[in-house]
């Protein structure tokens, strides 16, 4: 389902966001809670519902005490004036009293069941629309931003809007029907005691706002601080391996402590003001409390108050201020929400990568030939565009069906950009890039990525079995396929050796696998693909030197007939390639084969010097 049409995002970075944490101010507050509320509107029959609920589990709860104050005015009444327990009344209004706790509990359990339920269909809504997202972004996104803060926003963002759906929502209409509640029925009682009650209201209001104030800084901070304790702790034991091996454990732990110094020292000041609140809070209330005692301890001596009622107006003093520092500790709560909702909206509102065109030309990977040009293309990465010039200007080469291209140069001269290219992971800036005659940029992304078999220098597999990782690129893949896969990649042996064999779980990051056994299994994952065109950067790169042999001559029967892409820095793996492409700065500034560079004595005679002279 389609979200609604969101305002454009302009919300800070997306550090991890707790609706606990007060002080972080969203930019358009309004835009945000007006945005954040057409994710509510289809719910609009169970926040209704849910209203009802409340106004009735608070009205129940709020009249409780006047009617056990009639309760004690019977117990009283016998008591002052000698004469028998009326137990029928005594016994009536217990049971009546019994009986409005029990629906004020009831109420109570259907607001939370229903609101529990509101604030996880939006949240699965979000999560759900995030995700659909991010596969729609452009690569270039992912370039600017870093993981962490991406998985901050589907994670810790929306966890943090959940919460204020599910119980400040709830706190605001409580609080408001409580005060409302609690005022008339103190009016009722007495409307002297209420005026002298209302007395210290201003008072508690002036020190809630000067305690939030003071705090807000604090809790800022220490929101900045948590974030980069977190982010150090990451960085540190995602790489402790790099860490160790250099050493580097006290610097880490030195860096650890001065990050950890500034989060203690924001905490303490944070939760010191924040736990001020409460005392000054009481002490004020109890200054009106004391007020009130003696107050009505003059009308009960006057006969112009019961003493039930002195005790329900206590009880309704003692709640008073409650719901006030709920609403505004909420107003904090609502910031925070609508910060971390920002940076949500901010992520849906982001350009989705260029649309498939209206009109797609229609290839079936099965009668793909494999036939590539490169038209004049320029490109440049995002991030590079304001201070360089185009990695690659008016690139233009051309491949044959079934020809082995090699693709060799110095680090960053744009190798596996034109792979990147070549599967439009991003978008050319000038010239085209021609597959089978048909413009790349006319066909729809998956049938384009659909003709390329792929192994990068960068292996990735995932937390799961072995066959599944195998068999990522095909679901229909039977266990025989996956088999001949694993085989052609030689690695069938080390599989069938385990306990569990196919079976066998990768955990996280693959560390139950040495690299060249995760690359032997990408491989596996390319064989098991069978596209007309295959894409090898640095595919062996990882294995020795015996299995690497084996795996070449798996792959010279793998492209036989298919058009091949390998990108490799020893050059020794190329040199039987029906073309090499030598990449220097962007630009192709010599091709042929291995015989006719070497004889040409250029820049990649050189590169082959260097590594065998």
């Amino acid at each position: 389902m389609a979200g609604p049409k969101i305002r454009p995002g302009k919300g800070p970075g997306g550090g991890p966001a707790s609706a606990l944490m007060p002080g972080e101010k969203a930019k358009d507050f309004k835009g945000t809670i007006k945005t954040l509320w057409r994710y509510l509107r289809p719910y609009r029959g169970r926040l209704i519902i849910s209203s009802l609920a409340t106004v009735f589990s608070v009205a129940f709860s709020v009249i409780s005490p006047l009617i056990l104050g009639k309760a004690t005015d019977v117990v009283a009444n016998s008591v002052l004036h000698n004469v028998p327990m009326d137990f029928t009344a005594l016994i009536k209004l217990l049971v009546l009293l019994l009986i409005i706790y029990g629906l004020s509990s009831v109420f109570s359990a259907l607001l939370g069941f229903v609101m529990a339920g509101i604030s996880q269909r939006v949240s699965y809504r979000l999560r759900n629309e995030l995700s659909e997202k991010l596969n729609r972004l452009p690569l270039e996104y992912f370039d600017k931003k870093t993981h962490g803060e991406i998985l901050s926003r589907v994670t810790n963002d929306i966890d943090t809007v959940n919460t204020t759906l599910n119980q400040t929502l709830s706190q605001i209409v409580t609080s408001l029907i409580t005060v409302v509640g609690i005022l008339l029925l103190m009016i009722y009682i007495s409307p002297l005691m209420t005026l002298i009650a209302l007395i210290t209201i201003p008072l508690s209001m002036f020190v809630i706002k000067m305690i939030v104030k003071r705090s807000q800084g604090h809790f800022r901070d220490n929101q900045m601080y948590l974030g980069e304790v977190n982010g150090h702790i990451e960085e540190m034991f995602t790489a402790h391996i790099v860490v160790k091996a250099f050493n580097g454990q006290e610097e880490a732990k030195r860096t650890f402590d001065e990050l950890n110094g500034k989060l203690e020292k924001a905490g303490r000041k944070s939760q010191f003001y924040s736990g001020t609140m409460m005392p000054l809070i009481n002490f004020v209330g109890n200054i009106g409390f004391v007020l009130v005692c003696i107050v009505g301890g003059y009308l009960a001596v006057n006969g112009r108050i019961t003493i039930g009622s002195i005790q329900a107006f206590l009880q309704y003093i003692r709640t008073f201020n409650q719901p006030l520092m709920q609403l505004a500790n909420i107003a904090n709560v609502l910031q925070s929400t609508a910060a971390a909702s920002e940076r949500v909206f901010e992520v849906l509102n982001e350009e989705d990568e260029a649309p498939d065109s209206d009109t797609p030309e229609v290839i079936l990977k099965e009668n793909v030939k494999g036939d590539i040009v490169f038209d004049n293309v320029t490109f440049s990465y995002p991030l590079e565009e304001e201070n360089r010039p185009p990695l690659m200007k008016n690139l233009s080469f051309s491949v044959k069906q079934g020809q082995r291209v090699a693709i060799v140069g110095p680090t960053g001269a744009g190798k596996t950009t034109i792979v990147k290219l070549l599967l439009r992971f991003y978008e050319l800036k000038g010239g085209r890039i021609l597959l089978d005659g048909v413009d790349i940029k006319d066909m729809k992304r998956g049938d384009l990525r659909s003709c390329f078999s792929m192994v990068l220098q960068d292996n990735w597999l995932f937390s799961g079995t072995v066959q599944e990782n195998i068999s990522y690129c095909c679901d229909t893949a039977t266990k025989e396929d996956i088999k001949k896969a694993a085989k052609a990649a030689h690695i069938h042996h080390y599989i069938r050796t385990q306990p569990k064999g196919y079976k066998m779980v990768v955990q996280e990051d693959a560390g139950n696998l040495s690299a060249g056994q995760k690359q032997l299994l990408t491989l596996a994952r390319a064989f098991l693909a069978d596209s007309p065109i295959l894409i090898l950067d640095e595919a062996t790169s990882s294995v020795d030197t015996r299995t690497e042999k084996n795996v070449q001559r798996a792959m010279a029967e793998l492209m036989k007939g298919r058009t091949s892409f390998i990108i490799a820095h020893r050059l020794s793996t190329i040199v039987d390639a029906d073309i090499i492409l030598v990449m220097k700065d962007g630009d192709v500034i010599e091709k042929g084969t291995h015989k006719e560079l070497l004889e040409a004595n250029g820049f990649y005679k050189n590169l082959y010097d260097s590594q065998y002279k």
